[in-house]
């Protein structure tokens, strides 16, 4: 793996980790490479029960390396942004629950990472950001437009992405853009917390409830309904229900296998 993504697993929580501290782990072309490749191969490996999403050093991503931004024909740019949403699709399909941990920068590209994760969690120095419109590029970049609306309401991000201003992690949280916020001392032990919670649950229920959240989003009420009666037929068959129900019986935690 790129060294522009560091992976380390630990007790069925993958750690991935944006490592351009340097460059404020803005996005290149090879790290986006080396996050679609990791983020592919997590979505394979039943080891992996939950994701983290992190940024080295005291940002977590400032988006797309500017660097990056030459002059290129309307061909190439546009599959150069297709790619770069790339992750955030592999982070919506993949069928394990992702969380960004939210320190310092939030901005562009990473912010679009962060909203297409799972959960949020942010330090109190966090700080959020839609910027495009400040160097002349539509505000819903990134996923932003798809995600911002659904995540804070019109208004707030109507606010966000047409101003391009900097939100903290205080009104992050009141908005409902984080799931958590923390002091920065706390932030590791909160995402840790979650993280392990998460990899303790039933795998197949959490990926299958995951995939109905999603496809919420796209669905209609009958649609949706058809797919909450499939995923639960499958979890009443399985080993990981019949571990629950005698687990709760017995007053003891359960333990899940996936099965």
């Amino acid at each position: 793996m790129s060294e522009t993504v560091l992976s380390d697993i630990d007790g069925g929580v993958l750690t991935l980790t944006l490592n351009r501290p340097d460059h404020l782990n803005a996005i290149d072309f090879e790290m986006l490479d080396a996050l679609c490749g990791a983020l592919a191969a997590a979505g394979e490996n039943e080891a992996i029960r939950s994701v983290v999403l992190a940024g080295a050093g005291k940002k977590f991503c400032a988006g797309a390396d500017i660097s990056q931004m030459v002059t290129r024909t309307p061909h190439e740019w546009q599959t150069i942004v297709d790619h770069y949403l790339d992750p955030v699709r592999l982070i919506c399909k993949i069928p394990k629950p992702v969380i960004a941990r939210c320190n310092g920068d939030v901005v562009g590209g990473g912010l679009g990472l962060a909203m297409a994760c799972d959960f949020r969690i942010a330090s109190t120095s966090a700080r959020f950001c839609a910027p495009f419109v400040k160097i002349g590029l539509a505000g819903c970049d990134m996923s932003a437009g798809y995600f911002l609306p659904r995540l804070v309401g019109l208004g707030k991000a109507t606010d966000m992405m047409m101003t391009g201003r900097f939100v903290d992690g205080d009104e992050a949280a009141l908005i409902g853009l984080v799931s958590q916020v923390v002091p920065d001392d706390e932030l590791d032990a909160a995402v840790a917390k979650l993280a392990g919670e998460l990899a303790a649950g039933p795998p197949r229920a959490l990926g299958l409830t995951k995939s109905a959240i999603r496809r919420s989003l796209e669905r209609g009420m009958e649609e949706e309904f058809d797919y909450e009666i499939f995923a639960q037929v499958q979890c009443l068959q399985s080993e990981d229900h019949t571990e629950g129900v005698k687990a709760f019986k017995e007053r003891r935690a359960a333990s899940f296998v996936g099965r």
